[in-house]
């Protein structure tokens, strides 16, 4: 039996994960008392085009570095494993049968909300978990969907798109990632 009974679950491309998706998961640990936060690093993400992305690999390997240090994260490969496009559906269903018991959080970005109309089968993603909206620069918090809740949290200038950009016109990243993401996406040359 799991001793797991609040489980928050952060999915995303995490192309290149950085301190905002950081502060997001900590912020909704502490104020949603999750036992847990699970980051799930999508395989093929469907609704954005993975032009210019890491490999999937590659990205599990950079939110292992850094999730480091941290005991109430965890990485999952379970999309990665299941391969084709991620969808969250299916990513739920399974971490349902998992943990059974547990109450599951979905941590979201407020951006999400442009795109969330797409996703597939809604209405059993809303039966499977929490949506928990976190705020993000350009995307202010308005009227959430019902059956989704807010959280406040500091939100970080910090994009993934912006870091593949500095990257790409050889600026730096310090401050923007983990240091042992910089330090890998640097050895590996990645984004380039």
């Amino acid at each position: 039996m799991s001793k797991f009974r609040r489980i928050g679950i952060l999915g995303g491309s995490f192309n290149p994960i950085h301190l905002g998706h950081l502060a997001i998961a900590e912020q909704a640990r502490e104020s949603l008392r999750l036992d847990k936060v699970v980051f799930i690093p999508a395989n093929i993400p469907p609704h954005k085009q993975i032009k210019g992305f890491a490999s999937a690999q590659e990205r599990y390997y950079l939110t292992q570095l850094a999730c480091q240090g941290n005991p109430d994260f965890q990485v999952c490969d379970l999309e990665i494993i299941r391969g084709g496009v991620s969808y969250s559906v299916e990513t739920l269903k399974e971490l349902k049968s998992i943990y059974p018991k547990a109450r599951l959080y979905f941590i979201a970005g407020a951006d999400f909300l442009t795109e969330f109309s797409a996703w597939k089968a809604i209405g059993k993603l809303k039966s499977l978990c929490t949506f928990v909206v976190a705020p993000r620069p350009g995307h202010p918090l308005k009227r959430l969907p019902k059956g989704m809740q807010a959280i406040d949290v500091a939100a970080l200038e910090i994009s993934s798109t912006v870091i593949r950009n500095r990257l790409k016109k050889g600026k730096s990243i310090r401050y923007l990632v983990p240091e042992k993401v910089q330090q890998y996406i640097l050895r590996k040359r990645l984004y380039r």
